[in-house]
């Protein structure tokens, strides 16, 4: 058996955008027709310049192979061009055709993902969801409408208690400001204040019937962020996201250690060599690896590996499509040390009509599928059907522009 045939999709995901302006899938096929879908997790360059450069690889690295050899491929493409290091990109390209590997792998041996990983040890996974405005509300501008769910404590209330009611135990939201391209910065008192009362108007909200965790986007100094620590402590939150810039866990390691509140980070994260950094700083005690940019199923299998030994939990995170979020259950459903899991609200909407069969979840879990591989099957046709053309001008409802 060998891989034959590559193809990929620049998928746009109408409003309200949740999980991303757009989708980028690929799929591989063998030379006896079975095939495997993938997706990247890679926003550097203009997705369907990503999308070439996952054919590029994979006609270098892939095709003529055995589906089988994810070790060569993943050496192949981390040592190409004389690099041997961590690359956002190429590892955002290498994941998505990893994951399709697999679902092929999974496929030939009528088998689940997660029992050729060592099989599952999770029955239903626990998962969280952003807080999200009212169904049928319209994100707004903050320029022409300054209140909605993450700079209002009442809005912000009223999502949260309507994510409980419909089962989930965790939400997420991140009122701290907005990302920034430049070094961190401190926060202002206004920026901690308001956090502040958005953790407050929450936990009154919930009780104890759900956690909460706090979300940044890595734009504060260890100073601002032990700062900021100290204001939402009060309101236990279950963690502290990515507190500051990615490029130096010894930094974060400095607010893990002056704060209650568990630091977790790893979404901006490529490889076993950039999480071994963080675990070695003792820079958080809960990672969020994306599978669509992380390395894929077994490079992430081998990070959450090197966690477990430290006592250090998995949140796999998924500011995706519906394979990504596939191969998280996958994965997640095999490893002792998972926390929970990122769900774009329950699976539905656009990312349910991307499958044959959407994502089963229930009560605030997802359940993995008994079916081969992934367990999922792309929808090509609406995949055809919502071409991104790049003049999408809605706004993303999760999370100020982060390029994506």
């Amino acid at each position: 058996m060998k891989l034959k045939d590559v193809k990929t999709w620049v998928v746009g995901n109408p409003p309200p955008s949740f999980g991303g302006r757009y989708f980028i899938f690929v799929k591989l096929t063998t030379d006896s027709g079975v095939h495997g879908y993938g997706e990247a997790y890679c926003a550097t360059f203009d997705p369907h310049l990503t999308a070439k450069l996952i054919e590029d690889v994979a006609a270098r690295y892939f095709i003529g192979h055995d589906p089988h050899k994810i070790e060569q491929f993943f050496r192949s493409c981390y040592s190409s061009g004389f690099s041997q290091r961590p690359d956002v990109t190429m590892m955002g390209c290498y994941s998505a055709l990893e994951m399709a590997c697999w679902d092929i792998i999974g496929k030939e041996a009528n088998q689940p993902v997660y029992n050729l990983l060592g099989g599952r040890v999770h029955e239903t996974l626990r998962s969280y969801t952003y807080l999200y405005p009212k169904d049928g509300d319209v994100y707004p501008d903050e320029t022409l409408t300054p209140k909605h769910v993450y700079n209002d404590p009442d809005i912000a209330a009223e999502a949260a208690i309507a994510a409980v009611g419909k089962g989930f135990d965790a939400v997420k939201f991140d009122p701290a400001g907005p990302y920034t391209i430049y070094d961190g910065h401190m926060p202002r008192l206004v920026d901690i204040e308001l956090s502040a009362a958005m953790c407050k108007a929450v936990r009154e909200a919930v009780g104890n019937k759900a956690d909460i965790l706090f979300g940044t986007h890595g734009q504060f100094t260890a100073g601002g962020a032990i700062r900021l620590a100290k204001a939402i402590e009060p309101y236990d939150p279950l963690w502290y996201e990515e507190p500051c810039p990615p490029d130096m866990p010894e930094v974060m390691g400095q607010v893990a250690r002056a704060t209650s509140i568990p630091v977790a980070t790893g979404e901006r994260l490529t490889t076993r060599f950039e999480f071994a950094r963080v675990i070695e700083n003792r820079a958080a005690s809960i990672l969020q690896p994306d599978l669509g940019r992380s390395g894929g199923i077994l490079e992430t299998k081998k990070i959450a590996a090197m966690a477990e030994a430290y006592h250090i939990q998995i949140a796999p995170h998924c500011y995706c499509g519906p394979i990504v979020g596939a191969a998280n259950i996958q994965l997640a459903a095999t490893l002792p040390n998972f926390l929970v899991l990122e769900s774009i609200k329950q699976w539905d909407g656009f990312h349910g009509e991307l499958l044959h069969k959407k994502l089963q979840w229930e009560n605030g879990h997802v359940i993995p599928s008994t079916e081969p591989g992934l367990g999922v099957e792309l929808n090509e046709a609406v995949c055809e059907a919502h071409p991104w053309t790049g003049d999408q001008l809605h706004l993303e409802m999760t999370r100020t522009p982060i390029g994506r």
